[in-house]
């Protein structure tokens, strides 16, 4: 695990893909259960591609969900061991409790911020932590960057919590985002794919290389 900025890389669909993940020295794994999703993995497969993980490197795998109930997280976890839960829809906080309560394991929620009044309230989230992301249809992926000003007001207004950042993130762009916001972790599906889904991996280590250069 890194002590600088953590990094995930969501979406991931291939066992390949999950294993250089891994190999990379990633801290997190994304697996998207959302079934409208580009990159949406069936959770029959999942276990395969977080065991896969798991066997090389030490990383956390987190499940991504979108307006899910506890039933629907759990059978997802009948078919594989997730350390984490993100809630990327429009659950309310009584839902993130809930699901946290009932599973035994730490929630993310995933909030759009496109304005400063999205950052009013953050305090209100039982969560583990915040990603923060573009405000988009399609629950994140994007490839699309949001107003880093407003994650860094975020960050001075809430100290105490932990953001993930999110939202168009590549190996171009990722150092100054990080010296911008200077967020606990960094979120990358799109910015590292040949295709939804697909991780390309020239990408995939270039992303990790510009994070991980960025330490202090």
């Amino acid at each position: 695990m890194s002590h600088g900025t953590r990094i995930k890389v969501c979406g991931v669909t291939l066992t390949d893909d999950a294993a250089r993940v891994a190999a990379l020295g990633a801290d997190f794994l994304g697996l998207n259960f959302w079934p409208s999703s580009r990159r949406y993995l069936e959770p029959a497969r999942a276990d395969l591609v977080a065991s896969t993980a798991r066997a090389i490197g030490p990383l956390e795998v987190v499940g991504i969900f979108v307006d899910a109930d506890v039933d629907d997280v759990r059978e997802v976890l009948d078919h594989v061991d997730l350390d984490v839960i993100q809630l990327h829809g429009d659950e309310p906080p009584e839902t993130v409790q809930r699901i946290a309560e009932l599973t035994g394991k730490r929630v993310w929620k995933a909030i759009s911020v496109g304005s400063p009044r999205d950052l009013e309230h953050l305090e209100i989230w039982p969560a583990d932590a915040l990603l923060l992301d573009t405000p988009t249809s399609g629950r994140g992926g994007s490839g699309e960057v949001f107003d880093w000003s407003l994650a860094a007001e975020a960050r001075r207004r809430y100290p105490a919590r932990r953001l993930v950042l999110a939202g168009g993130l590549d190996a171009t762009n990722v150092a100054a985002a990080i010296a911008a916001v200077a967020p606990w972790a960094v979120d990358v599906a799109s910015g590292v794919e040949a295709a939804p889904g697909i991780k390309d991996p020239d990408r995939l280590a270039a992303f990790v290389t510009a994070v991980r250069g960025t330490a202090p």
